[in-house]
């Protein structure tokens, strides 16, 4: 043999070899095998992308400010006084203990809910709420984008400002720098004195750097400490400005919650988190609990449902996967119902594990998921586990065209349901800095369950016959993308 051919297969097998020690180190195994058959096929490309995206956590500094405010959000006496262990139903009490253990905030009761589905709705009614803005107002969303469908809320913002309200202002850096207008947007923050800082900066030259696949996905308004808003509408055109959308008609699906109440609080106390972080100021860290419930009489009090509520921060700020731990539980409890919204549905082993052991245990499940995507990769991945959804009796709705559904929710049984930026993914779970919202009551559940029920009626039902008949081409596409979720 070659003496360089030699030589060229035995650094082939040593970085093989060592590829295999430290890519298992503390990595799911599905993860690990991933990245090993990647750096062993693809030996130069794949040791690179195992660098850069491979390894590293967020810096000690951010999950020490993490912990810092969580020990604070612990010890506050207000909050305190308002923890509830709800004993109905008789599972839940264990998985709020989980989320308080993990994430320092305790489930609160008092508080009042509001779903707004339609996205000019939702940005009207965070813009009436700025209006009222007597303190201050904290925005924070992965993207904000001026354009003639978010300006509305830019002018209210301004509005603001102009009353000498503080507007404080976060959006996720990458996301920024991939979305149009962003000169404009960062121009007009600038000249109506808000202050804005991106989440997460890559600017190496400036110190600034680290996993840059770790990204802030949250998105949240909060005014006063009264009232806030949150779920999985981002601040953009509801085209996203894309061309597949200019050329398809293509328009975003969202659902979003309006709070008050002690809960707001725990959102704010998310917002102070990640402005900490990124301007190492410590804002100070207020609820207001006595706005809770809405007056019967107050307008629009009537499309309020009364909840008792906690908020779920989840992310590499934390050294568990949050969100994951939750819905897993959720799900491993449900006794007759389970309806899961998703956009990006890439479940990690033990997510797919509770899904179909619920359907084994006859628990109706159903999953809502869009028949197109916008990502090539997340898409193909997500058809790839519909075959086995299928055989065990998962019901799939696919929310047909030009629609691309967006929504991030799903419901337990008839009390119990979790809204917010999370998907059902392994990026959701592991890599995004995410925001749920746990909830507990009846009506708001109901209210849950209306929204369903219209996806149900805008969607197709897939069969196990039609999905098994689809080109063979089809399905090489689908399992090799599966391969690609798991290099984390």
């Amino acid at each position: 043999m070659d003496p360089w051919a030699l030589l060229l297969l035995l650094s082939h097998v040593i970085v093989g070899f060592v590829a295999a020690v430290a890519v298992s180190v503390n990595r799911r195994p599905a993860s690990a095998i991933a990245w090993i058959l990647t750096i062993i096929f693809i030996p130069f490309l794949g040791l690179l992308a195992f660098l850069l995206i491979g390894v590293g956590r967020l810096p000690r500094r951010r999950r020490a400010i993490q912990q810092h405010v969580s020990e604070l959000m612990a010890a506050r006496s207000d909050v305190l006084a308002l923890r509830i262990a709800p004993t109905r139903p008789s599972w839940l009490s264990f998985a709020v203990q989980l989320n308080e253990n993990l994430g320092a905030l305790p489930m609160l009761s008092g508080n009042a809910a509001h779903l707004i589905e339609g996205y000019e709705e939702s940005i009207a009614a965070m813009v009436d709420d700025i209006d009222g803005a007597e303190e201050y107002v904290h925005v924070e969303f992965y993207i904000l984008v001026l354009d003639g469908t978010t300006r509305s809320f830019f002018d209210a913002l301004a509005r603001a400002t102009a009353r000498g309200v503080p507007v404080r202002v976060l959006s996720d850096h990458v996301a920024g720098f991939l979305s149009p207008y962003r000169k404009e947007t960062r121009v007009a923050l600038r000249e109506m004195g808000a202050e804005w800082h991106p989440m997460l900066p890559l600017r190496p030259l400036s110190g600034q750097w680290q996993r840059p696949d770790l990204r802030n996905h949250r998105k949240l308004l909060v005014v006063d400490g009264v009232v806030g808003h949150t779920g999985s509408q981002n601040l953009i055109d509801d085209s996203y400005h894309k061309p597949i959308s200019a050329r398809r008609g293509l328009h975003w699906k969202e659902l979003m919650v309006r709070l008050e109440g002690p809960v707001v609080a725990e959102l704010d106390a998310v917002f102070v988190t990640d402005w900490f972080s990124e301007t190492g100021k410590l804002l100070p860290l207020v609820g207001h609990p006595e706005a809770a419930i809405p007056d019967a009489g107050a307008p629009h009090a009537g499309k309020h449902a009364v909840i008792d509520a906690q908020v779920v921060p989840s992310g590499p700020s934390f050294e568990n996967d949050n969100n994951l731990k939750l819905f897993v539980l959720l799900i491993q409890s449900a006794q007759q119902r389970v309806s899961i919204t998703s956009p990006y549905f890439v479940p990690e082993e033990s997510t797919l594990l509770a899904i179909l052991t619920a359907a084994a245990r006859g628990v109706d499940v159903e999953l809502f998921v869009s028949a197109i995507g916008d990502q090539f990769l997340v898409y193909h991945a997500q058809r790839s586990y519909y075959e086995v959804l299928l055989r065990a009796g998962v019901a799939i709705y696919l929310y047909r065209e030009p629609t691309v559904l967006h929504s991030k929710h799903f419901s337990i049984d008839d009390d119990v349901a979790v809204i917010g930026t999370s998907n059902m993914d392994i990026r959701s779970f592991s890599l995004n800095m995410e925001l749920s919202l746990l909830v507990r009551g009846r009506a708001f559940v109901d209210r849950m369950r209306a929204v369903e029920d219209s996806y149900r009626a805008n969607s197709d039902a897939l069969t196990l016959a039609d999905w098994s008949r689809r080109p063979l081409r089809a399905k090489v596409r689908d399992n090799l993308a599966r391969l690609t979720s798991s290099l984390q």
